[in-house]
C-alpha cells in the first residue's frame, strides 16, 4: 500500500435535529421561540420539529430566543428576533456563494446589530413595547463547523462523542462571570438571587452590544444543544448530558422532548425550550 497516497475523502455527514418549546407549569404565555431552517444559494426552507438531512450543498441554522417585557411584548420580541434571522441570513449566504468574501464573524455581528436596532426602535416608538428585549443563541452549521453568536442567558452546549458536556456560550450576567472565573459553582449560580439579571440582551434599552461569537468544529457522533434558561433552571448539567446520551426512547419521544419534559417536571417556573442537533456519517 502506498503510504504517500492521500486519505480517502470523509463520508458526507448527516445531521438530525429535534426541537420543542413549552410554556411551563406557571406561565400564562410562552415568550420563548425557536428557529430551524436550511439554506443554500437559492432558497431558505423552514424545518419541522424533528428531521434528518445531509449537510452536502446546504447549511442549517438553529436558534433559541427568550423574550422579555411587559404584557405580551416579550413574546413579540422573541418572534421578531427569529423572523429577522430568516430574512437576513439568506442574503449573507448568497453573497458568500457569489464569491463575496464575508466572514462569519461579520455576518453574525451585523445580524445581531440589525435585530438589536429593530427592537430598540419598536421600544422607542410604541409604549406597549417599551423595554422590550430578547436573548438569542444561534448556531449555524456547515459541513465542518458550527458557527455561533449569542447574547443573554440562553445557552449553546457541546457534547462530543468522546468527552463531557461543555457550555460553549457565556451567560451575559454578573452571575455568569462569577461562574466562568471559578468564584462560584453550578449550585451556587443556580441559587444566586441575581441569576436572572442580564447585563446584555437584544433591545431592552441597552446601548452597546457585544455578542459572543465563535466557532466549534464538529465530527460524526457529536451533539449540540441550544436552550433557554427554563431548561437549565430545571436540569443540572449532568442530567442534560445523561438525557442526551440516553438510548432512543421506545415510546418515540425525541431528545428535545425528553429534555423539556424532565425540566418542566423538575421546575416549570419558566418557559422551556430545547433544540438538539446530532451528527452521524451518511449511510
Amino acid at each position: 500500500m502506498d503510504s504517500t497516497a492521500p486519505p480517502p475523502p470523509a463520508p458526507p455527514t448527516t445531521l438530525a435535529w429535534s426541537a420543542l418549546t413549552d410554556r411551563g407549569r406557571f406561565r400564562s404565555n410562552n415568550e420563548d421561540a425557536f428557529l430551524a431552517l436550511t439554506l443554500d444559494g437559492h432558497e431558505v426552507r423552514y424545518l419541522g420539529k424533528t428531521g434528518e438531512a445531509s449537510l452536502v450543498g446546504r447549511d442549517f441554522v438553529f436558534a433559541v430566543s427568550d423574550g422579555m417585557g411587559g404584557a405580551k411584548s416579550g413574546e413579540f420580541a422573541s418572534r421578531i428576533t427569529v423572523e429577522r434571522i430568516t430574512k437576513l441570513l439568506p442574503r449573507a449566504f448568497r453573497m458568500s456563494a457569489a464569491g463575496i468574501a464575508t466572514g462569519f464573524t461579520d455576518v453574525l455581528s451585523e445580524l445581531f446589530s440589525a435585530i438589536h436596532s429593530d427592537l430598540l426602535q419598536l421600544g422607542f416608538s410604541y409604549e406597549e413595547c417599551a423595554g422590550m428585549g430578547a436573548t438569542l443563541s444561534l448556531a449555524w452549521f456547515t459541513p465542518d463547523w458550527m458557527y455561533f453568536a449569542h447574547i443573554g442567558d440562553s445557552r449553546i452546549y457541546y457534547l462530543p462523542q468522546a468527552g463531557g458536556l461543555t457550555q460553549v456560550t457565556h451567560d451575559h450576567s454578573h452571575v455568569g462571570s462569577l461562574r466562568r472565573s471559578g468564584q462560584i459553582n453550578e449550585r451556587e449560580a443556580r441559587m444566586h438571587p441575581r441569576r436572572n439579571a442580564l447585563q446584555q440582551s437584544l433591545g431592552a434599552g441597552h446601548q452597546f452590544l457585544e455578542p459572543h461569537i465563535g466557532a466549534v468544529g464538529h465530527q460524526p457522533g457529536d451533539r449540540f444543544l441550544i436552550c433557554s434558561d427554563g431548561l437549565t433552571d430545571g436540569l443540572w448539567d449532568y442530567q442534560i448530558e445523561d438525557l442526551i446520551r440516553a438510548a432512543r426512547d421506545p415510546a418515540g419521544a425525541s431528545v428535545a422532548q425528553r429534555l423539556v419534559h424532565e425540566a418542566v417536571q423538575a421546575s416549570g417556573r419558566d418557559n422551556t425550550t430545547a433544540v438538539v442537533v446530532e451528527f452521524s456519517p451518511s449511510a
